[in-house]
């Protein structure tokens, strides 16, 4: 029997925060696999421009997508605050880590569903795919997104978007 997390409950969840560009974003914290000080990817030829390459932890080839990049906000470069956070996510196939690039790291909350409000229909915007809410704590709006939803359609797009491959003439 699966023993719940007390801080985890149907009316609570805990989220990890993150910030880019000022903003500050969450996360279910029971995706999250580890945070981890910004290293330079692997560069793979012909990706999209979010997906900065790979990097190798412990044996698996991780993909890194940069959410600066993926969400059109403005890059505000690597410092002492700059992190990884490794998600993990699952699709029909298999479980995968994905490492996720964001300005700095802020919190883990606890957000009770009263304090969640919903997504404001935004005519294409981000917010229709990826946000799940909109979390109020101690009066400040946290935007909560769908991690799944945010490093699968990252990883899908790309396969999507690489050009086609030239043909040799015979």
């Amino acid at each position: 029997m699966k023993t719940q997390d007390p801080m985890q409950t149907h009316d609570q969840k805990q989220y990890l925060t993150f910030k880019l560009d000022g903003e500050e974003y969450g996360i279910d914290i029971l995706a999250v696999q580890e945070i981890r000080s910004y290293e330079p990817a692997t560069r793979v030829p012909k990706t999209a421009r979010h997906i900065l390459g790979v990097i190798n932890l412990r044996g698996e080839v991780v993909p890194i997508v940069d959410l600066r990049i993926r969400f059109n906000i403005p890059n505000q470069g690597i410092d002492k605050n700059t992190v990884i956070i490794l998600v993990k996510i699952a699709d029909e196939k298999k479980a995968r880590t994905v490492g996720m690039v964001v300005d700095a790291v802020s919190d883990v909350h606890v957000i009770a569903e009263e304090d969640m409000g919903t997504v404001p229909n935004l005519k294409g915007a981000m917010a229709d795919d990826y946000i799940t809410g909109i979390g109020t704590i101690n009066g400040k709006m946290i935007i909560l997104l769908d991690v799944s939803l945010v490093a699968h359609a990252a990883l899908i797009e790309d396969m999507v978007s690489k050009p086609a491959a030239e043909e040799e003439p015979a």
